[in-house]
């Protein structure tokens, strides 16, 4: 791969604008088992649904093989085969209503290879900022990495035990039907997520994976259940490995003795963790 090709992307911008409606906030909300009032203007976005806007619009002919848009144009030609989300850093400014217009402003942020034990890995950073009538409200860098399919032989990536001492947890079943409902709802087209041959037969994962911004909205999903009053201010994710549809897995936390925030992890049906992260509080 042309490194200096791929990093001539850095800083190149783009900026989108929406509307915060209702009915996404209430397909969410379905989708995650909650038991809330229908949303109306006003009411306010929990922290990492505005994941349900700014969706990408790429035209039928513009997609590749992969479901994705084909590579190019505003994120870098990585010519790696897998695209995953790998993490990404978020402050929370002020809430976000239904209701309001919003805008979002992305910019390649940084571009970089390196070499793991299953092959290349490209990682591309995107820097976004996103604003209503009352200023920049969520600022997020959100990492997304490339690599290639790992041969046979590859080395398998030694997994880390999750932590034994949450204070609070809740057991997902990822079943084919909230993939497809997550997917709908965020307009990702990518096959990994609902296309079951596909993934098994073509990227040779053994189940449907469930998506890195799902999880890691799950994990919120379970500090509001746990502490309603607490006001996220900054939220950290970064996953460590995939989550599939055939098993069960376990999201947990455990606040932090300072009172001041929250560590946040997932389990799977081994007790590896798949997915850290962190919230702190205003």
């Amino acid at each position: 791969m042309d490194l200096q090709h791929l990093r001539d992307w850095i800083g190149r911008s783009e900026q989108r604008g929406d509307e915060v409606t209702a009915v996404p906030v209430a397909a969410l909300s379905a989708t995650l088992d909650r038991d809330e009032p229908l949303p109306s203007r006003g009411s306010e976005l929990p922290p990492l649904w505005h994941w349900l806007y700014f969706t990408p619009l790429a035209r039928h002919r513009e997609i590749g093989e992969d479901g994705h848009p084909k590579r190019g144009g505003f994120l870098p030609p990585v010519p790696l085969p897998r695209r995953m989300w790998a993490g990404g850093r978020l402050e929370f400014h002020h809430p976000l209503r239904v209701g309001d217009e919003i805008t979002r402003d992305s910019t390649i942020a940084d571009v970089n290879i390196k070499t793991g034990r299953s092959g290349s890995l490209v990682f591309v950073t995107v820097r976004h900022e996103i604003r209503n009538a009352q200023g920049l409200a969520v600022s997020e860098e959100h990492d997304i990495v490339y690599r290639d399919a790992p041969a046979p032989d590859a080395p398998v990536p030694p997994p880390q035990a999750a932590p034994a001492d949450a204070a609070f947890w809740r057991e997902i079943t990822p079943d084919p039907v909230m993939l497809f409902r997550y997917s709908a709802l965020t307009f990702n087209s990518h096959r990994i997520h609902y296309d079951r041959s596909y993934v098994t037969e073509v990227e040779g994962y053994p189940g449907l994976i469930v998506h890195g911004p799902l999880i890691a909205t799950l994990l919120l999903d379970l500090q509001r259940r746990e502490q309603p009053a607490a006001r996220v201010k900054r939220f950290t994710f970064k996953a460590l490995r995939p989550v599939f549809d055939i098993h069960r897995f376990t999201v947990c936390g455990r606040p932090d003795a300072d009172g001041r925030g929250l560590q946040l992890w997932t389990r799977d049906h081994e007790g590896w963790l798949t997915m850290q992260a962190s919230a702190e509080y205003s």
